[in-house]
């Protein structure tokens, strides 16, 4: 079977590329506002953070990316 791979793009140098599920890195939130993927851009560096709505969610466990749930104050 092969890898996983997710297209991105960076918007500090607009470049365009595929990572791997090793890349990315998926937090999930309380809300939609707290609930977003990153990675690092391989061609200038910069850290990445987009918001994942459900289907984005969807993909990005099922293809194998890490996934840290976070959890709200009380």
């Amino acid at each position: 079977m092969a890898p996983v791979v997710f297209k991105a793009g960076c918007p500090d140098c607009r470049g365009r590329f595929e990572l791997a599920a090793s890349a990315l890195r998926l937090a999930i939130g309380a809300t939609s506002r707290t609930t977003f993927y990153s990675f690092t851009c391989p061609e200038c560096g910069a850290a990445v953070r987009k918001p994942a709505g459900e289907r984005i969610v969807e993909l990005l466990t099922g293809g194998g990316v890490s996934t840290l749930r976070l959890h709200s104050a009380l």
